[in-house]
């Protein structure tokens, strides 16, 4: 982790929330004075003062789905049926939450002449975002590649806005896929169909070389660094990071 990184938690208000996609909300926060991170981190949040709480507790690890170079804190998540989840939609804006200190090592690489690979499945884009966001602002010179799996468009968080960067950042390309078309009142013309080595195939100039980076559910960080490995990608090139979702 560069040295001139520093990390701070502090408090931090509750300043609006919106759905992002079908079950999925974002809640943003101001950013807590001197909080610094890394585009690709997670921090932790807790509720100081909930309305109700379980036996999973009051505090979830989040990847900050905000650029560094935003005022304000962004975390995404699916709204699962918990104590903590039902807390975060319903208290009132101007709220108090701790925001740990930045934390992880799953950010982009320093060496622009090795491109990038991200594999995403649902709501493992946050990191994601995060850097391609930053890149287009720093004008990286690194090739971005971003594979993203969802069951339909309306559960795909961000997709506006990741079309949006794929026409201002010339290194950056987009392949979204979805996999149950059937279940969509929208129309379609990119990719169905789960990431594979012939998808891969299709939009990457060569599977050697890059540095891929895998985030979603467990069951499918497993299924991609296997499909890798499988088609001859060294391991010292992948990096994972899993979304259990609690």
């Amino acid at each position: 982790m560069a040295t001139n990184v520093v990390l701070v938690a502090g408090q931090a208000r509750l300043m609006r929330r919106e759905e992002v996609a079908e079950g999925t909300m974002a809640f943003h926060f101001e950013k807590p004075s001197g909080f610094n991170f890394k585009a690709g981190q997670s921090a932790d949040v807790t509720l100081t003062d909930p309305p109700e709480t379980d036996a999973e507790g009051n505090t979830r690890t989040f990847s900050i789905a905000s650029p560094p170079f935003e005022s304000e804190l962004v975390f995404t998540t699916r709204m699962r049926d918990t104590a903590f989840k039902r807390s975060l939609k319903k208290v009132p804006l101007a709220t108090e939450v701790k925001i740990g200190s930045a934390a992880g090592s799953f950010t982009l690489h320093r060496n622009p002449a090795k491109p990038a690979v991200f594999l995403a499945g649902g709501i493992g884009i946050t990191p994601f975002l995060s850097m391609v966001r930053q890149a287009d602002r720093d004008r990286l010179p690194h090739k971005l590649y971003l594979f993203y799996s969802n069951r339909r468009p309306e559960d795909t968080a961000f997709l506006s806005t990741l079309q949006t960067l794929e026409t201002t950042n010339p290194n950056f390309r987009l392949i979204c896929t979805m996999t149950e078309m059937s279940k969509s009142e929208k129309e379609w013309k990119g990719e169905t169909g789960l990431i594979d080595k012939e998808m891969l195939f299709r939009h990457l100039p060569i599977l050697q070389g890059p540095i891929y980076y895998i985030a979603g559910p467990p069951a499918m960080v497993a299924a991609m660094r296997e499909m890798l490995v499988s088609a001859g990608v060294e391991e010292e090139d992948i990096r994972a990071e899993e979304f259990a979702g609690y």
